[in-house]
């Protein structure tokens, strides 16, 4: 159970972008300067906390959650009614496959208003940093995010829609398999960036039937941003 209140805390969800603290938000910099106490996340930018600024790590890897997400949620809730100030930060930005939707709605639930704070999603800024733009006039006009870990679902399968999976490195060969065999082209031009915007950023291209054997033969392993689609050709990465 969480404890009664004893002072007036708040709650602030950050967007920590897609790696570097450099594409960390004003208004989330300034929400981490203000902070008591911060829930990290795995793939937050941790340097860009406060020096002695007290740190919650609550990171999840595939497999393995140190802190389950009901967790996370009275942690937030708990630490609020201490009065402190709480930040969450999240990689990327909290509304895009980052459950900040929950969080938002776990604290108001219990009576706490959080702010939210966007951030640089890795949906658009790794596949930006690896030369694939995800819209191009006459090239792709849309685009679609999907969690790797979920059901492929009903999707546009035109090669002038992009596609970008996150979180899909351990089920690239079902998604690309159950695309396939929905009509989607298998030669769509495919690529799939490790480790985005940051030093040991790798770029692995291929036609899309080809790519979990060609991830799987260079050893890619996650983070990692996977794209599918026409634009995919307009990276200098692409060799066709």
């Amino acid at each position: 159970m969480s404890a009664p209140p004893t002072g007036p805390g708040e709650v602030t969800l950050v967007g920590g972008g897609p790696g570097p603290a450099g594409l960390l938000t004003q208004a989330g910099r300034q929400a981490l300067d203000r902070a008591d106490v911060v829930v990290l996340d795995r793939l937050a930018p941790r340097d860009a906390v406060p020096p002695g600024t007290e740190i919650i790590d609550v990171g999840k890897e595939n497999g393995f959650h140190r802190v389950v997400q009901d967790e996370i949620n009275e942690i937030l809730i708990d630490q609020a009614r201490a009065g402190r100030r709480v930040v969450r930060l999240k990689g990327g930005d909290p509304y895009v496959l980052g459950r900040g939707g929950e969080e938002v709605a776990a604290c108001r639930a219990a009576g706490i208003e959080p702010v939210v704070v966007p951030g640089v999603t890795s949906a658009v800024a790794v596949p930006a940093a690896a030369g694939i733009p995800l819209t191009h006039r006459g090239t792709a006009r849309a685009f679609t995010v999907l969690d790797g870990h979920g059901p492929v679902g009903d999707l546009p399968l035109g090669g002038d829609h992009t596609l970008v999976v996150l979180m899909g490195v351990a089920t690239l060969r079902p998604v690309v398999e159950t695309l396939i065999d929905r009509g989607k082209d298998p030669l769509t031009p495919a690529a799939v960036i490790e480790n985005g915007l940051l030093p040991g950023q790798r770029v692995t291209t291929s036609p899309m039937r080809c790519l979990p054997d060609v991830a799987e033969r260079t050893g890619v392993r996650p983070p990692a941003v996977v794209v599918l689609g026409d634009v995919v050709a307009l990276s200098p990465h692409w060799n066709g």
